[in-house]
């Protein structure tokens, strides 16, 4: 059996839902992005065991029970995605969860999640095949490229800054650009596989009308929405990612289909 760790896969997933939580804007920024979708922990340490009685006054200080988590929590066509895996991908999303829920003072519905974040994680790795199967391979300039581009999403000067900040995280430079070649070849492939439109200016400025409408929909008021202008490239980014995450969802059904996948979660 062919075994390979999912380690480029497991450091990402995001603030962008199923594309961009291959890259490391998550782990860059801290693991505080939109948990929806496949994302990546970025290595963070293991949180302290809250008190056991529903949501911590700390949510990061919460612990998610990873105790009935095989060690090799799924196979995708002959590689495993091991508990190791997993696990940094779990307990970075739980701590997002967990902080998106406190004001309710929900607790994080864990099996739900499990169920998820392997399926994340299945997704991810069958996207990866596809891109190796379809010859695509980053260079140097691709991979500096796409650091650059993370740094820009996470509020970092450059790609150095981005290999420093996660080194500080316990990852090695070496990690750091694997995870960033795999990200440029999952995401050169699906825009291969499939129709990637830049959005028009019509289609940003009812996005930027339904922000502005929710801003006060919330109570708050819309002049304290940046302008059209300012916004507009920070849209199209997120118009262009719903397209991807949608593209890859549907790529890797079709590639699910034609595969060997088994999750034991």
């Amino acid at each position: 059996m062919k075994v390979r760790s999912t380690s480029a896969l497991r450091r990402t997933l995001a603030a962008l839902t199923l594309t961009a939580a291959l890259g490391l804007t998550a782990a860059c920024s801290g693991g505080q992005d939109d948990p929806s979708q496949a994302s990546d922990g970025g290595g963070q340490a293991a949180p302290a065991a809250s008190d056991g009685g529903g949501v911590a006054d700390d949510p990061q200080a919460q612990e998610a029970d990873v105790s009935d988590v095989p060690e090799v929590v799924a196979t995708v066509n002959g590689t495993e995605i091991t508990k190791d895996d997993f696990v940094q991908t779990y307990q970075s999303q739980y701590q997002q969860m967990a902080m998106q829920q406190q004001a309710g003072g929900q607790a994080p519905d864990e099996e739900q999640l499990k169920t998820q974040v392997a399926e994340q994680l299945v997704n991810n790795e069958l996207l990866r095949q596809g891109a190796e199967d379809a010859g695509i391979k980053a260079t140097d300039k691709d991979i500096d490229t796409t650091l650059d581009e993370i740094a820009k999403q996470s509020g970092l000067g450059s790609g150095d800054e981005v290999v420093s900040a996660l080194e500080q995280q316990g990852i090695s430079a070496e990690q750091v650009r694997q995870d960033a070649a795999s990200q440029f070849a999952i995401t050169t492939y699906i825009e291969q596989e499939a129709d990637i439109a830049e959005p028009s200016d019509e289609e940003l400025k009812a996005q930027y009308d339904a922000l502005v409408e929710q801003q006060s929909a919330a109570g708050g008021s819309a002049e304290e929405v940046p302008s059209f202008e300012e916004m507009k490239e920070q849209l199209a980014q997120q118009a262009t990612m719903q397209q991807q995450n949608e593209a890859a969802t549907e790529i890797a059904g079709k590639l699910r289909e034609s595969g060997d996948v088994t999750i034991n979660v």
